[in-house]
C-alpha cells in the first residue's frame, strides 16, 4: 500500500504517508491563501523522513486523499458567491421564513432557551435574488401544472440581470419526480452554455439531497451552491500542483459521511467537517482491531475540539438532518459535536458573569497565538501552556516554531491578568482549566444524553493538543482511561488514508412494517425491492464513473424507523438487501427492536405503536486496504526511565510549581512506565501526565494515559475476549 493522506485544518495541514511498510507523519502549517503550499511543506517533510522525494512519491502512490475544513471556514467568513434561488410559485418565502425553530438552529444551548432575542442569520440567498416559476408536482409525484418554459426562460434572465452568480433549483415535491427541476437546468444550460463566458453552476435540490422536506431540501442545495465555486477552485489547485509533480490519478476527497470519492463525485456540502470526521473514522478502525470496547474520540486541534461517539460494536451514530453553521440541511453525516476549543482558542474576560470565556474565536496559524511572535494580540490555551511550563519554547513542532515566552507572558497579563487581579502564571492556570473544563462538559453531555457513562469508555486523545490536555479533560470528565493513539498528532489524516469510496443514495417513503390497527405485517416486497434497486443502481453508477468495476461495488441496506408517531427516528442497517417474505419482515422488525433497546434502554420498544419506515438508504461502497493496528494491551515489565531533564511546572490545584520530570521519544517504549507530573517532548505534541497519572507506551507510537489505581489488565481480557469472537 502506497498512498498520501492530508487533512488540511484551520491552523495546520496534516500528512500521514505510506509506502510499503514504511508509516511516516508530518505536519506544517496551513498557507489559506494558497493551501498547496502548506501541503507541499508537509509532504516535503514526510518524504524526506522517508528517504525519498516529492516528485518520486507522487508519481507512485496509489492515491492521494484530501479531508478540509475549508467549506466550514467559507460559511463562518460569509466568503462566497451571489446566489440565486428557482422555487415553485407560491413558496417565494420558504427560504427566508424557515421553520419555527429557524431562529434557534445553530445557536449554543443557552441562546436557544432565549428565542425572542435570537436573530435570524443573514440569508445566503438575498429575497431579491429568489424568483418562483409556474409549475406543481403533487406529493404522488402527478404533474397538476405544467412547466411554464417562457416563465423560465424571462425568471433566469432577471437574475442573471442582477447579479446571480450561482442558480439554486428547488422545486415543491422534486424528489418524488424531478422531471421540472432537469428540464429547468436544460434550459439555463441552453440559454447559458457551459463552453461560453457568462456560464454559472446550477445545482439541483432533488441531486443534492433525496429526502422529503422543502425548507431542509432547499438550504441543503443553497449551502452546497455557495460553496461550490470556492470548492472548486481550491481542490483545482491542489490537483494542479498534484499534476505538476507527476500524480496522474484523480485525487480522492473525504466525505462528511465517512467514505470519499473523486472531485467529480463530490458535492461541496459533502466536503463539511470532512477533516475530524476521518479521525472518527480512524477511531472506528483502530476498536475494529484492537477490540477496546466504547470509545469517545476527542481531536483537539489548533482551532476546534471535535467529539465523536463509537460505542463497542461498530454502530456509526448519524445526524441525517445536522445543523451546519446556522441551517438545517439533509445530509447523512457522522454524528460530531464541535466546541471552538482548540490549541489556538482566544481567552477573553467575560465582565457581566466575571468569568474567562474560552473561543469560539480562534487565532489560527495567522497570526496564531501571541507566543508565535508574529503579531497575535490576543492570549490563548497555547500561550497558557507556555507560561504553566508544558512546552518547550525551543523545541514546539520540532523546532519548527520558537515561542516567545515573554509576549505570551505580557499577553497574559494586559487581557487576563489585570481583569482576574492574579499574576500571568495563575491566569494561565484559569485559562487552562477554562479550556479543559469546556471540553469535559461537551465529552459529558455526548455521552449522558445517548445513555453512557463517561467511564465506561475510553478516551481517545489526539490531534497536535490531545495529548497535552488529555489528563486534565479525563480528570474533569471522569474518565479514567485515556489512549493516545499511533499517529496520534496526524489521527484524522491517518483515517482519511483508511476511507474506502462510499456513497449514500436515500429516499423518503411512508412504510408500515407494522400496522397495529388491524396487526398486520407489510407485504408489498416488490414495491420496496424497486427502491432499494434504484438506490443501488445511483450508487453503482457514482462508483463507475470514476472507474470502479460494477463487480466490486457492495451494498448496505439502512432505514429510518420509529414507533408510532414517535418524534424521534432510529437509523438501522440490515444483514439483508431485500423483502421477499414475512420472515425478512420479521428480521428486521427484530434488528430495530434490538439496536432501539442498546441506545434507549432495553423494555423501552414499543411495537404496539405501530412500526413505520421514514426513509429508505442504501450505502455503496468499495473495500480497500487499510492501515491496521497492532494490540495495544501488553503485560510487559515496566519500568521508570531516567528523565533527560527536570523543570517546574504548574499544574491545576496545586499552590505551588512542581519539579517536573522531562523526557523525549526514547522514553516511549513498551517497557516504561512514567508517572506524574512528567512531559515527554516529541517531535509532532507534547505528552502532559499531570499528577496522579501514569503513562504506559505500547506498540506504533499508542501511549495509555492511566488514573492512579487503574488498570488495564480488564481490559486485555476483554479485548482479548473480543479479537477471539470476532475471529470465529
Amino acid at each position: 500500500m502506497r498512498r498520501v493522506s492530508v487533512d488540511i485544518g484551520g491552523t495546520f495541514t496534516d500528512c500521514f504517508f505510506v509506502w510499503d511498510d514504511q508509516y511516516v507523519e508530518a505536519k506544517a502549517l496551513t498557507t489559506h491563501q494558497n493551501l498547496a503550499l502548506g501541503f507541499n511543506e508537509a509532504l516535503d517533510l514526510a518524504c524526506s523522513r522517508a528517504g525519498l522525494g516529492r516528485d518520486e512519491v507522487l508519481t507512485g502512490v496509489d492515491s492521494v486523499r484530501y479531508a478540509t475544513t475549508l467549506g466550514t471556514n467559507a460559511l463562518i467568513e460569509r466568503k462566497g458567491p451571489r446566489v440565486a434561488a428557482l422555487v415553485t410559485h407560491g413558496f417565494e418565502d420558504t427560504i427566508h421564513l424557515s421553520r419555527g425553530r429557524g431562529y434557534g438552529e445553530g445557536l449554543d444551548p443557552s441562546a436557544q432557551q432565549n428565542l425572542p432575542a435570537a436573530e435570524r442569520p443573514d440569508p445566503l440567498v438575498p429575497r431579491e435574488l429568489v424568483r418562483s416559476v409556474r409549475q406543481r408536482v403533487n406529493s404522488a409525484g402527478e404533474i397538476v401544472v405544467d412547466l411554464d418554459e417562457t416563465d423560465v426562460r424571462t425568471k433566469v434572465r432577471e437574475l442573471i440581470d442582477v447579479g446571480a452568480e450561482a442558480i439554486v433549483v428547488s422545486l415543491v415535491n422534486s424528489t418524488e419526480n424531478p422531471e421540472h427541476e432537469l428540464r429547468i437546468q436544460e434550459i439555463i444550460l441552453d440559454e447559458y452554455p457551459a463552453h461560453q463566458l457568462g456560464a454559472i453552476p446550477v445545482l439541483l435540490g432533488h441531486q443534492v439531497s433525496g429526502r422529503k422536506g422543502e425548507y431542509v431540501r432547499s438550504t441543503s442545495t443553497i449551502i452546497d451552491g455557495f460553496l461550490h465555486e470556492i470548492m472548486f477552485h481550491a481542490f483545482a489547485q491542489l490537483g494542479n500542483n498534484l499534476r505538476d509533480s507527476g500524480y496522474r490519478r484523480p485525487m480522492l476527497l473525504i466525505h462528511n459521511s465517512g467514505g470519499m470519492a473523486q472531485m467529480n463525485s463530490t458535492d461541496a456540502l459533502q466536503t463539511i467537517h470532512s477533516g475530524p470526521i476521518a479521525g472518527v473514522g480512524a477511531g472506528e478502525s483502530l476498536a475494529a482491531s484492537t477490540g477496546i470496547g466504547n470509545i469517545i474520540t476527542t481531536d483537539m486541534g489548533g482551532t476546534s475540539f471535535d467529539i465523536g461517539l463509537i460505542p463497542e460494536g461498530g454502530v456509526r451514530h448519524y445526524d441525517f438532518q445536522p445543523t451546519i453553521d446556522r441551517w438545517l440541511v439533509s445530509v447523512p453525516m457522522i454524528h460530531l459535536l464541535t466546541l471552538g476549543a482548540g490549541g489556538g482558542s482566544i481567552a477573553s474576560y467575560d465582565r457581566i458573569h466575571q468569568a474567562v470565556r474560552i473561543g469560539p474565536e480562534s487565532a489560527g496559524s495567522t497570526p496564531g497565538p501571541a507566543c508565535y511572535d508574529r503579531g497575535g494580540l490576543h492570549p490563548t490555551v497555547t500561550d497558557a501552556d507556555l507560561l504553566l511550563g508544558y512546552l518547550d519554547p525551543d523545541d514546539y513542532a520540532n523546532g519548527f516554531i520558537k515561542l516567545n515566552q515573554r509576549r505570551a507572558r505580557f499577553i497574559m497579563e494586559e487581557e487576563l491578568g489585570d481583569a482576574l487581579d492574579l499574576s500571568a502564571v495563575e491566569a494561565a492556570k484559569v485559562v487552562k482549566s477554562a479550556a479543559d473544563e469546556q471540553m469535559a462538559i461537551g465529552i459529558a453531555k455526548e455521552l449522558r444524553v445517548r445513555g453512557y457513562l463517561p467511564e465506561d469508555f475510553t478516551m481517545l486523545a489526539y490531534g497536535g493538543n490531545g495529548p497535552l490536555h488529555a489528563c486534565g479533560i479525563a480528570d474533569q470528565a471522569g474518565i479514567t482511561r485515556v489512549l493516545a493513539p499511533p499517529f496520534s498528532s496526524v489521527f484524522s489524516a491517518c483515517g482519511a488514508g483508511n476511507m474506502r469510496q462510499l456513497h449514500f443514495h436515500e429516499k423518503s417513503v411512508h412504510i408500515v412494517l407494522y400496522n397495529p390497527t388491524n396487526r398486520s405485517l407489510y407485504e408489498r416486497y416488490d414495491e420496496f425491492n424497486a427502491i432499494a434497486e434504484a438506490l443501488e443502481k445511483q450508487g453503482v453508477a457514482d462508483l463507475k464513473r470514476q472507474g470502479i468495476d460494477e463487480s466490486q461495488v457492495r451494498h448496505r441496506l439502512e432505514m429510518d424507523l420509529r414507533y408510532g408517531n414517535q418524534l424521534v427516528t432510529t437509523a438501522v442497517s440490515f444483514d439483508i438487501t431485500r423483502m421477499h417474505n414475512v420472515g425478512d419482515v420479521l428480521h428486521m422488525i427484530r434488528t430495530f427492536s434490538e439496536i432501539y433497546g442498546q441506545r434507549y434502554g432495553e423494555g423501552s420498544q414499543a411495537p404496539e405503536a405501530g412500526i413505520r419506515v421514514q426513509a429508505v438508504r442504501v450505502a455503496s461502497f468499495v473495500d480497500g486496504e487499510t492501515v491496521r493496528f497492532d494490540d495495544l494491551v501488553s503485560s510487559v515489565p515496566r519500568t521508570e526511565p531516567t528523565p533527560k531533564a527536570t523543570r517546574l511546572a504548574h499544574f491545576v490545584g496545586h499552590d505551588r510549581p512542581l519539579e517536573t520530570a522531562v523526557y523525549d521519544a526514547t522514553a516511549l517504549t513498551e517497557h516504561s512506565v512514567i508517572h506524574g507530573p512528567a512531559i515527554v517532548t516529541t517531535e509532532s505534541t507534547t505528552y502532559l501526565v499531570e499528577p496522579g497519572w501514569r503513562l504506559e507506551p505500547t506498540v506504533q507510537g499508542a501511549v495509555w494515559f492511566l488514573k492512579h489505581g487503574t488498570d488495564l489488565a480488564d481490559l486485555g481480557a476483554k479485548a482479548a475476549s473480543n479479537t477471539s469472537r470476532s475471529s470465529s
